[in-house]
């Protein structure tokens, strides 16, 4: 058995977009708003181990550029991106969405961003 989590946050149109895709496809999902409900570091740490930094931080965003240079220097350095991350979830690149085993509730994978496309691979 394994269980569906989609990390993000709800106005973000990116989200909307694979919260409806889920929903219209009959998907069995939990959305888990991490500005509101948070992050745990070993949530953050466990989908690092199937995605790399460069992938989960959007240095594209307005909190990436809000950021001082020290800030963004540091992001290189796996703990200190993890501690920005816990504490400016806003630079993680949305949504995440982490299939786990329901038992252990480790990720199994973990896919960042949306496209119908992308999402058609994954739950075909």
């Amino acid at each position: 058995m394994q269980s569906i989590v989609l990390y993000g946050i709800p106005n973000c149109d990116t989200v909307k977009k694979a919260r409806t895709w889920l929903q219209d496809k009959g998907v069995d999902f939990v959305f888990h708003d991490f500005k509101k409900n948070g992050l745990e570091r070993s949530t953050v740490e466990d989908w690092l181990k199937h995605v790399s930094l460069d992938v989960l931080i959007n240095r594209k965003g307005t909190t990436w550029r809000a950021l001082s240079d020290e800030q963004k220097a540091s992001a290189a350095d796996t703990d200190a991106a993890i501690a920005l991350m816990l504490t400016s979830p806003s630079i993680i690149k949305r949504p995440v969405l982490q299939q786990a085993d329901t038992k252990s509730a480790k990720a199994k994978q973990v896919d960042v961003g949306f496209s119908a496309q992308q999402y058609e691979q994954l739950f075909k």
